[in-house]
């Protein structure tokens, strides 16, 4: 994203840049050009804080429909040189090497083909770090030894001792809290991570995870079971011009519209719904309500009305929202109540809704609730990690 701000805007070029969701202090970074990095400055640093540990630093409001153009251009590019065999995020995807393009020195020709084509076609300024491995994991890894604009080759001869300069969180899947219980179990390098066993691998990730790092950072390739989504939801920090709880309430409806129309275009319905809200005294409020497995957006819009009007202080302003779709079933694999007339009038309602959004765009329809938070443009599109959205979300 700061990579993108600096195209676009060339007077930030060379310099320290944060990119925000919503411009206050209270905001943080969801990105940091290599300049701000260099100061510590890292994805989920507080705007405030940004600001101490890098003086200077430009921060600018995120523009997600302009990464997504950026991530579509970015991708041709990629795959008029190899095929793309898989998304993970909007600035990262894995490719199938075939067999006759193994040749280290052909893998290393290939990454400078994309680097300059990135270069010469989109933008010097959005460098692309290539990594290459025995297997997905260690491509990952790879790609991240020799940032920005490096290119890394693990080969198998080379583990596991070219891995002995990271550190442990360093490791994809290793977090802070993942840390400590590698120090707890006398693991405290990534040398002595390598050297440890499946079975203290297992034990210290309590689960077969461990297992699974161990044969990843061996070489294999591990298949994955394709994870059930549990939930569907948004989250906005709200500006202060719409804290009042009237306008909050506007920037809820627009939440809860968007992750019902992502959950019926994938195809559930929910059973659950959770709302949270924190408010500028620094109280939590939160409700969650049960009901009949549901896809239809006048039910959700009627209920988080019904559940704002229970808030214990409903008159205090409100800095930030959670709305929450769970307990998820697939559509295909549910039975209506056979007392449905209701139901099919909305279905036909949330069809047509559906078909407009297609043709025209996210903002071309919406149900009332929402209007002040569409009027104002806030709670816009955000990229979360592995969810890469259409051009007109």
């Amino acid at each position: 994203f700061a990579s993108v701000e600096q195209h676009l805007q060339p007077h930030l070029r060379g310099k320290p840049v944060g990119v925000a969701p919503v411009m206050a202090e209270s905001s943080c970074c969801i990105a940091a050009s290599y300049e701000a990095k260099a100061h510590q400055v890292k994805t989920g640093t507080q705007v405030a804080q940004a600001r101490v540990l890098c003086p200077g630093i430009t921060i600018v409001p995120a523009r997600p429909p302009e990464y997504v153009k950026f991530h579509h251009i970015l991708m041709k590019e990629i795959e008029d040189c190899i095929h793309i065999e898989e998304t993970l995020s909007i600035d990262e995807v894995w490719c199938w090497l075939p067999y006759n393009w193994r040749d280290p020195n052909f893998v290393r020709t290939l990454g400078e083909k994309i680097q300059q084509r990135i270069a010469q076609n989109v933008s010097e300024t959005i460098t692309c770090s290539v990594g290459a491995g025995p297997n997905t994991w260690l491509s990952k890894m790879a790609s991240k030894m020799n940032k920005p604009n490096g290119i890394f080759i693990i080969q198998q001869e080379d583990l596991p001792e070219c891995l002995y300069p990271l550190s442990l969180r360093d490791i994809h899947g290793v977090g802070s809290q993942m840390e400590l219980r590698l120090h707890s179990h006398g693991i405290h390098s990534v040398a002595e991570l390598c050297q440890a066993s499946i079975r203290d691998l297992r034990i210290a990730w309590g689960s077969i995870e461990g297992e699974l790092i161990w044969k990843q950072l061996r070489g294999e390739e591990v298949h994955r079971k394709a994870t059930q989504r549990q939930s569907y939801g948004h989250s906005h920090v709200l500006p202060p011009d719409m804290r009042p709880p009237k306008l909050a309430e506007g920037v809820l409806h627009k939440l809860t519209q968007k992750a019902a129309l992502r959950m019926r275009s994938e195809g559930y319905l929910a059973a659950s719904m959770a709302v949270q809200s924190r408010q500028v005294n620094k109280q939590i409020w939160q409700r969650e309500i049960n009901f009949e497995p549901s896809d239809d957006l006048l039910f959700f819009s009627k209920l988080i009305a019904k559940i704002w009007r229970q808030r214990s202080q409903p008159n205090v302003p409100v800095i930030q929202l959670w709305v929450t779709f769970k307990k998820l079933r697939t559509a295909n694999n549910f039975t209506p109540s056979l007392f449905q007339q209701e139901m099919n009038t909305h279905q036909n309602f949330n069809q047509a809704m559906e078909l407009v959004i297609k043709k025209f765009g996210r903002h071309a329809i919406f149900l009332g609730g929402a209007t002040a938070a569409m009027s104002k443009e806030v709670a816009p599109t955000r990229i979360s990690f592995g969810q890469v959205p259409e051009m007109d979300e």
